[in-house]
């Protein structure tokens, strides 16, 4: 085909591109969506071409961002003709319809939006989702730990789950983070648990202190930093390791998937004290240590960082009875200890703090033999005992029975008061079981032997009645022994009755009798009126029969009445 040829069908060819155009353009609609191609940005407007007559024209605040030359950007046709021929077109709707199509999604397939907590309303929060769209966070929905009263989330950007959309008459959309979060936390949680294993080092952030240790925030989920791992040393505060809010390393030394546990250390990245423990120490070694804590059993003491030991309540003091280590003992204190024994494997030291001194009961009876007498003072006193110091920490006792030869003595308190000096003499030592026996009347001669020498059986001792009773009388005789005339030895009865002869006598008349029995280790001295007065019977007829020169005309029962009452 000709130039010339080419010239006349340009003009027809040109008509029938213009009418296919005005062609395609028919099904679009006022109020549809539209793409349209960016051909011109200046620095109010941004000129697009929807394959119209005329380019849209809008304004640049629509956009977030300056576009670029040649982008699609989808708009809605507001306007095929307006009153200056130009198409009119929007991108702020175009935005809205398509943003209202991406919540419409997200809410049917449970995907999260984004969003910014706007400010603070009754019952929640009302969350900006863009687009000029609100939602309404209920505080129950915030987070995933409950809100404290002075918790503030304004400012907050964040994914959402959509709840509830409703966006015919007025818009209701309820939105929850909590959800999202509590989503995400198991995600991460799994993937930690999947990916982690034992001696791995990990990040966290200090998140609250507990009084055995401090939870540490892995990402949403907790560690536990026990305060036995914070170090291999005694750990009494928490704080004194980590800091709230601090971002530290640290080391996972046990994972429990199915409770969700993870538990975590700082001590881990040193060496464990315990592996060069018998290197350094031996049973018998004497060593310092300083006490980190006082129990009722016992003190803890620490030899080296991280090598505690237990030393126990009896292994305190040789002498004292120690009721709890507060006694002799404070935390902080610096002492000298013995390794009395060790496992390195359960990682226990036993300590002693007596054995470091010599035992004072072990040459006890050589400072203090039986027979020994001393003064010393009353500490303190029990119905049955006195108790005295014989030197620091070593106490001496006496019993009742020890303070009397003849008295019976019912209560320890009724013969020596706290703080009374009082001469004592050790009768007893028992070294297993750390006892001092004392006594008071072994300071003189057991008047029960004495008695029984001076009076063996078949003796006429004298004596006083100190008391009368139904089965006969109590005779006090020298060295304050009462010995006792049983009713069936006061009298013959072929003589005289009974109560006739036991009214003739009262309390303190003095009467000599017979030596019936006497026994020392029983302390028992009987008598009787009844066979001296055969005695003298016998004697003064022996005397009568062989002095016949006697002239005394003296009734018998007269004289034998004087005899007995001496």
């Amino acid at each position: 085909m000709s130039t010339e040829d080419k010239k006349k069908l340009a003009p027809e060819a040109e008509t029938q591109l213009q009418e296919q155009y005005v062609q395609s353009l028919q099904p679009i609609e006022e109020g549809q969506m539209i793409p349209g191609r960016v051909i011109e940005v200046d620095g109010d407007y941004v000129y697009v071409d929807v394959g119209y007559k005329s380019e849209g024209k809008i304004p640049s605040n629509e956009f977030d961002t300056k576009p670029q030359m040649g982008e699609t950007v989808y708009v809605i046709l507001v306007r095929k003709e307006g009153r200056e021929g130009q198409v009119i077109v929007s991108k702020r709707k175009a935005d809205e319809k398509i943003f209202w199509k991406d919540l419409r999604i997200a809410f049917d397939e449970h995907k999260p939006v984004q969003g910014t907590i706007a400010h603070k309303i009754k019952g929640g929060y009302e969350v900006d989702l863009g687009n000029d769209i609100r939602a309404f966070l209920p505080l129950s929905k915030v987070d995933v730990k409950r809100p404290s009263e002075n918790s503030d989330y304004v400012g907050v950007q964040s994914p959402f789950y959509i709840d509830r959309l409703y966006a015919k008459g007025k818009t209701n959309i309820v939105v929850s983070r909590r959800d999202w979060m509590e989503e995400d936390i198991k995600k991460r949680r799994e993937e930690f648990f999947g990916q982690v294993k034992i001696g791995d080092t990990v990040e966290g952030l200090v998140k609250s202190f507990t009084s055995f240790g401090a939870f540490v925030d892995l990402g949403g989920f907790d560690g536990l930093l026990h305060i036995n791992d914070m170090s291999w040393g005694h750990v009494t505060r928490p704080k004194d390791f980590v800091k709230l809010a601090e971002s530290i390393q640290l080391k996972v030394i046990r994972l429990e998937p199915q409770e969700g546990r993870i538990n975590l250390s700082l001590k881990h990245f040193s060496e464990d004290p315990w592996n060069h423990f018998e290197e350094k120490y031996h049973i018998g070694d004497v060593v310092k240590g300083k006490v980190t804590k006082l129990a009722d059993f016992g003190a803890f003491i620490e030899i080296e960082e991280g090598i505690e030991g237990l030393a126990h309540i009896s292994e305190l003091s040789w002498v004292r009875k120690v009721k709890h280590p507060r006694e002799v003992l404070k935390v902080g204190d610096v002492v000298e200890t013995k390794i009395l024994n060790y496992d390195i494997q359960q990682g226990k030291l036993s300590l002693g703090l007596k054995q470091v001194l010599p035992n004072p009961w072990d040459d006890i009876d050589q400072r203090y033999p039986v027979g020994m007498r001393m003064t010393r003072k009353v500490l303190r006193a029990s119905p049955y005992a006195l108790f005295f110091e014989i030197e620091e920490g070593i106490d001496g006792v006496m019993h009742v029975d020890d303070m009397s030869w003849t008295k019976k003595i019912r209560n320890a308190s009724s013969f020596a008061k706290v703080e009374d000096d009082v001469e004592v003499m050790v009768i007893g030592i028992d070294k297993e079981r750390g006892k001092v026996q004392l006594g008071v009347k072994q300071l003189s001669e057991d008047p029960w032997e004495s008695i029984a020498r001076a009076y063996p059986r078949g003796s006429i001792i004298n004596g006083e009645i100190t008391n009368i009773t139904d089965f006969g009388f109590f005779v006090k005789v020298q060295g304050g022994i009462e010995g006792l005339v049983h009713k069936l030895n006061i009298v013959d009865d072929r003589i005289e009755p009974l109560e006739v002869a036991m009214a003739k006598y009262k309390v303190g008349d003095p009467v000599q009798a017979v030596v019936t029995e006497c026994s020392p280790s029983k302390q028992k001295l009987s008598l009787s009126l009844k066979d001296y007065v055969k005695r003298v019977q016998r004697e003064e007829m022996d005397k009568y029969i062989h002095d016949e020169s006697k002239e005394d005309t003296v009734s018998l029962g007269d004289m034998l009445k004087d005899k007995i009452k001496g």
